[in-house]
């Protein structure tokens, strides 16, 4: 069976060049969509061009210009959004719903993975500001493909494990704290930590495989299912040092959060 085309947008992002790569590794026809707003980014501009070196193709398109949106979808059986809340403006998350609007009037999208990923925002009803608001903008957009009756898969990868595994959890740093670590609530809370190139690749698989049709693709290794208490146990093993714990309580944590501490 021939392999899907694929077009990737938002290629050059932290998720989008593993999507990128993972595509071509698995042998799918790959489009990156080449974006006005790149503007006088070149260290962006080479990884296109090394993308297009490894067989990718390049396709112009904007979203300041809807044709040029529907003209790059028609070029595809499938279309993986990978922008981002955090490396663009907070409004970008909506983008998407120029996309949906572009992928409908094309009419032969086969499948749809919109920006999602991380955690499933429709189990995110709690969670505090700033990250509410991309859940809540994740909803928005999931709606409008529904509603547009595009076939669509979610991924949930919970935690990226780039940010999260090697800095012990810890908030303000990507690397091993050397002497504390801050432990937040007992620190036996368990959650998902993915690798991200492990993220890409089940992606792309997801991309063809009717079980995934039209729902949430849960990333969940058992092996990866971790609390912090046990992260910091692996690194005290495996640095042959132990740290000092500092245990957060979960209320002082979320007054932190909403900013409502006075010390």
């Amino acid at each position: 069976m021939a392999k899907s085309k694929v077009l990737v947008v938002g290629g050059t992002g932290y998720i989008g060049r593993r999507i990128v790569r993972a595509s071509l590794e698995q042998g799918h026809p790959t489009y990156v969509l080449q974006r006005a707003e790149i503007g006088l980014d070149i260290e962006k501009l080479h990884l296109l061009l090394s993308f297009k070196k490894q067989g990718a193709r390049l396709v112009q398109g904007s979203f300041s210009d809807q044709q040029s949106l529907v003209d790059a979808v028609k070029k595809v059986d499938v279309v993986i959004c990978t922008l981002s809340g955090v490396h663009f403006k907070s409004h970008s998350i909506l983008m998407q719903l120029k996309l949906v609007d572009a992928i409908k009037e094309a009419g032969s999208v086969k499948r749809f993975l919109p920006s999602e990923f991380g955690m499933d925002p429709s189990k995110m009803e709690h969670a505090l500001a700033p990250g509410r608001e991309s859940f809540d903008q994740k909803m928005i957009v999931r709606k409008a493909i529904e509603d547009a009756k595009i076939p669509f898969t979610y991924v949930s990868a919970n935690c990226f494990a780039g940010y999260f595994v090697g800095s012990l959890s810890q908030l303000d740093t990507l690397i091993p704290p050397k002497d504390k670590v801050r432990i937040y609530g007992d620190g036996n809370a368990k959650v998902v930590y993915m690798d991200e190139d492990d993220i890409a690749t089940y992606a792309i698989k997801a991309i063809d495989d009717p079980r995934t049709l039209n729902t949430t693709l849960y990333l969940r290794p058992p092996e990866n299912v971790l609390s912090q208490g046990q992260l910091v146990e692996i690194w005290e093993r495996l640095s042959g040092k132990k740290l000092e714990k500092i245990y957060i309580p979960g209320e002082d944590f979320l007054a932190s959060m909403k900013g409502t501490r006075g010390d």
